[in-house]
């Protein structure tokens, strides 16, 4: 076992807080709240929690974590901005894409629907195309998205708004769509540090008033099978020192949701890598991230509950999932390749009526979705199908199966 704290090492965090805005007074006495509940959780676990716990109670410990507290988080005013929230075009192109599906099983589930934009903006495309699902299930844990999300669909589309059936779980059984766009990505990722003949879990401390970590040899089965694993697929050992994370919770999740689907088709969008990019020996420190004001850095223990905490997505991972719980991978590509596909620039053309600086924002929106820089190339879109034989065009434009 050993105790030493990589933390001002590996992520910065020194740095990382002297370059941030400081919260407001209610926000810190927030964030304070959320450290003390933390702090109580090592003291009843003889003095550390798995940084997986750690990443789950800052993002969703009961009223205080960082999904599940009132503060804004998409948008101008929020931390972060996604797809949806910049432009409508990515919702339609998305709604485009999986049409064929909707004739098949007529009911659409997106999971984590932030403030509702894209949820909004695929049931006014349909309706436009008669094309509507007999319902939009949207499955939301966090209470205040959720109001948020109801908010979005009275105010954009009223006349829809009896489609919309919001969930507290999973359906047991159900045929239809399944969405989501940078859902995996916030899910609790287990830690890992390799080190000469040993695999190490990377758990969190309380030492000298601030969180820290920890390495301790691990005992998790799962964990140091997976590790052995990935570095026989690379045919190549971790260096020492080399930390990553491993997402299974995500793993779970998408085996949760093939259990539950009889018939229909599943579409992920997020950020990451196939598993030959995401533990490449020069990522040596993970992926890790934070965003907090509009502002990226790698610092996880910053104001606990202000900021969000982010992983990349191992997408061989999800692939290998969804093959093991009796999916089919229909598709995977990089979004700039989907939206291309699912006809984002005739869809853009129909916008060509608008006045000059309407048509010049149009374009702007279309740039950070598509080019390589922005959203086009990091951020990939995997579909999965059950029990039906479809194949959605938007996954033609460049298939990239073969780099998973």
């Amino acid at each position: 076992m050993s105790t030493d704290s990589y933390s001002h090492q590996l992520y910065q965090s020194a740095n990382a807080a002297k370059e941030l805005p400081a919260p407001g007074k209610l926000a810190q006495q927030h964030s304070e709240e959320l450290i003390s509940l933390i702090k109580k959780e090592i003291e009843l676990n003889n003095g550390a929690i798995s940084f997986q716990r750690y990443m789950e109670l800052a993002l969703y410990a009961p009223g205080l974590g960082y999904y599940a507290a009132g503060s804004t988080k998409l948008g101008e005013s929020g931390d972060f901005i996604t797809a949806p929230e910049i432009s409508a075009l990515f919702s339609q192109a998305l709604a485009k894409a999986i049409v064929p599906a909707l004739d098949e099983s007529n009911i659409i589930l997106e999971v984590g629907a932030g403030r509702g934009r894209m949820a909004a903006d695929i049931l006014l495309y349909l309706q436009q195309q008669n094309k509507l699902p007999d319902e939009y299930w949207i499955l939301e844990l966090s209470a205040d998205l959720r109001e948020r999300q109801k908010q979005t669909i009275a105010e954009l589309v009223p006349e829809l708004n009896d489609k919309v059936k919001w969930l507290d779980n999973l359906p047991q059984h159900f045929s239809g769509v399944v969405l989501a766009n940078e859902l995996l990505d916030a899910m609790p990722v287990q830690l890992f540090q390799k080190n000469e003949n040993d695999i190490y879990d990377v758990n969190v401390i309380w030492k000298d008033d601030s969180f820290a970590f920890r390495f301790d040899s691990s005992f998790d089965q799962r964990l140091t099978y997976r590790v052995k694993e990935i570095e026989a697929e690379l045919q190549s050992e971790f260096n020492a020192g080399y930390v990553s994370e491993i997402n299974f919770a995500a793993e779970d999740w998408l085996k949760s949701i093939a259990e539950r689907l009889q018939k229909g088709i599943i579409v992920l969008v997020d950020y990451g890598f196939p598993r030959h990019e995401y533990y490449h020996a020069q990522r040596s420190q993970g992926t890790l991230m934070c965003h907090y004001q509009h502002r990226t850095h790698p610092d996880v223990f910053v104001y606990p509950g202000l900021q969000d905490i982010t992983a990349h997505v191992d997408f061989t991972a999800m692939a290998d999932a969804a093959l093991e719980s009796g999916l089919k991978v229909m598709g995977y590509t990089n979004q700039v390749s989907f939206l291309m596909g699912a006809g984002l620039i005739e869809l853009a053309a129909l916008e060509e009526e608008k006045e000059l600086q309407q048509q010049m924002e149009i374009a702007a929106q279309i740039k950070k979705l598509t080019l390589p820089h922005e959203m086009g190339e990091l951020f990939k879109v995997i579909g999965f199908s059950k029990n039906c034989d479809i194949s959605l065009p938007a996954f033609e434009f460049r298939d990239l199966r073969e780099h998973l």
